[in-house]
């Protein structure tokens, strides 16, 4: 009867009983991940040419200090991991980065992931994973993508596609 009494008291008192995953209430604490489906069709322009099949996933999760209230209250890095497919065999990746659009607008860089040509990825087979470990980002720029999601896409360039291969609108899941 005591173990009822003090699990009703908890109860009262607004005491979670069990852990929310439900991702429209986003958490204040922990990573904040985002997830797109990139595709060659959601660039703009739609991509036309031998890379017009390439397609992808990005799960984008950042590391930023929050407040109570999920408020990003300074800098920190982000993590993008992606699956490409359907490239041509000769493709390279030579720029990924989120930029500040929504979809059907082409919008200028936000936040780099520092890939160039210089650096450029191999897609051997046309396929691949992709991954940037922690990149810097500043609490502006992860504040700006927390608060609209769908505002913002992420999008990798190829020599073929200088004005961009893949892109697709963010959402979060966590």
């Amino acid at each position: 009867m005591r173990r009822f009494a003090i699990f009703a008291l908890a109860l009262a008192l607004g005491a979670p009983a069990c852990d929310d995953d439900n991702p429209t209430r986003p958490s204040a604490s922990g990573p904040v991940v985002f997830t797109a489906e990139l595709r060659a069709s959601n660039e703009v322009p739609a991509v036309s040419n031998a890379e017009s099949n390439a397609q992808g996933t990005v799960t984008i999760t950042f590391d930023v200090p929050r407040d109570a209230n999920g408020a990003v209250t300074g800098n920190g890095n982000w993590t993008v991991q992606a699956v490409v497919s359907n490239f041509t065999d000769t493709s390279r990746i030579q720029a990924a980065h989120i930029h500040n659009g929504a979809a059907g607008v082409n919008a200028n860089v936000f936040v780099n992931t520092g890939l160039t040509t210089a650096n450029a990825i191999d897609l051997p087979g046309g396929a691949g994973v992709i991954n940037f470990q922690q990149v810097g980002i500043t609490q502006l720029q992860a504040q700006a993508v927390m608060d609209n999601p769908a505002g913002n896409y992420f999008n990798m360039h190829s020599p073929l596609n200088p004005g961009g291969a893949i892109r697709g609108q963010l959402t979060r899941v966590r």
